[in-house]
């Protein structure tokens, strides 16, 4: 009886699953030991056009900025999956950094309770948490990679800084301005007794803060203004920008000056004069930071672009006919060898019947003979470098077993 059923159920199944055939999913490339489908880049799309709709281009505009833009995707892809390849190759980790990140996030948004913030992070990101911080952790490693191999290597003479800010004075003529962090002490709502509270909290954060506490932490964990995810961070403000009592405070003060509670209408608000700029030219140690990245990027864009060249020539890549890796390796041979080995879509009726027979008769119980699953060729996967190596294997010319001595040990 038991038998009987579950053969009448794997019938049953092979012919439902028979009748409801659908590509579920294609693979477009494969990287090393890694796949691309092309799901991802479908959701790759998605997210460019989200980030260029935020920047109010007209409809014209998203459209061109698209077609420019989207061809680089599967680029970026393959980019990112060597990077990975490599840190991790590198025995790099970036887990202690993401984890600070994720538990800064969660201290921003002041949700206490991990389960809501994990359901905070599905909402924001319209996906799952645990994707969410493998973006993260893949993003931070990308950056540690080009930055240890590539950025480190890169060098600006400090005759070269000085020699464009000769050549460039009138470009750092500056209005006079200051740069300011900010930590808000809300009483919006509160009892009087309450924001006498609140003003004794500003007090308190002035006093910590004057006393060598780093005040773009104390305004994170501390300060009801927006800002506060960015480190309490206002931005550089010249004169006339700024309400009269807080100019002319913030405009006397020198660098690193923080202020009394200022009292506002939504509250106590405490600034820091995070630098100070004078009117005219800037001094050269004022603005060499800035000069230094003017002329590091033009020499890091060809630098990693030769750095991503190489992972390529070494990498174990293919691409299914139809996409195009924009930063392929020249002469490099990337095409879909062997589709037999990884079929990337199912086509007809008859071979999803077939296969759904193969994989459900296996189940079915044969009383009195041992089971044999069904072996699993690993070479599906897309693990190149491997199938090479057993390709070699099986051409390789067998060799015989050494003689054996009497006593069964081989001489």
């Amino acid at each position: 009886m038991v038998l009987r059923f579950l053969t009448g159920a794997a019938v049953v199944l092979g012919t439902a699953l028979a009748g409801d055939v659908r590509i579920v999913e294609e693979i477009v490339a494969k990287v090393n030991g890694d796949i691309i489908t092309r799901s991802e880049l479908e959701r790759e799309r998605q997210y460019l056009e989200m980030a260029l709709k935020q920047q109010g281009l007209t409809a014209n505009q998203l459209q061109e900025a698209i077609r420019q833009r989207e061809k680089d995707i599967l680029k970026d892809r393959i980019d990112q999956l060597l990077l990975v390849q490599k840190g991790k190759e590198l025995g790099i980790s970036v887990e202690s950094e993401v984890t600070k990140r994720l538990a800064e996030i969660q201290l921003e948004q002041k949700i206490a309770d991990p389960d809501k913030f994990q359901a905070w992070i599905r909402e924001q990101a319209g996906q799952p948490y645990e994707d969410f911080r493998a973006q993260m952790r893949d993003s931070m490693l990308t950056r540690r990679v080009i930055g240890q191999e590539v950025g480190s290597r890169i060098n600006v003479p400090q005759s070269e800084i000085e020699k464009y800010y000769q050549e460039h004075k009138n470009d750092f003529i500056r209005e006079e301005q200051v740069f300011l962090r900010e930590i808000l002490v809300s009483t919006e709502g509160k009892k009087p007794e309450e924001a006498a509270a609140a003003e004794k909290k500003a007090k308190d954060l002035v006093a910590r803060a004057r006393k060598g506490e780093k005040f773009h932490e104390l305004a994170r964990d501390n300060s009801d203004a927006l800002t506060a995810r960015n480190y309490g961070e206002m931005g550089t403000f010249k004169r006339g920008e700024l309400r009269k009592e807080i100019e002319e405070i913030v405009f006397k003060a020198e660098k690193g000056y923080v202020t009394d509670p200022i009292r506002v209408p939504n509250g106590f608000v405490i600034l820091k004069v995070e630098e100070r700029f004078a009117p005219g030219l800037a001094p050269l140690e004022q603005v060499e930071n800035e000069i230094r990245e003017r002329l590091y990027m033009p020499r890091m864009e060809p630098r990693l672009k030769e750095y991503m060249t190489r992972l390529r020539v070494d990498a174990f890549l293919e691409i299914r006919d139809g996409y195009v890796d924009t930063g392929a390796a020249p002469g490099k041979d990337t095409r879909w060898k062997d589709p037999a080995q990884l079929r990337p879509e199912t086509t007809t009726k008859e071979e999803v019947a077939a296969s759904r027979r193969r994989k459900l008769l296996w189940v079915v119980p044969w009383f009195g003979q041992k089971t044999v699953e069904p072996e699993v060729d690993t070479r599906s996967l897309g693990m190149g470098r491997e199938r090479e190596a057993e390709q070699k294997e099986e051409a390789a010319p067998a060799v015989p077993a050494p003689a054996a001595t009497p006593a069964g040990k081989p001489q």
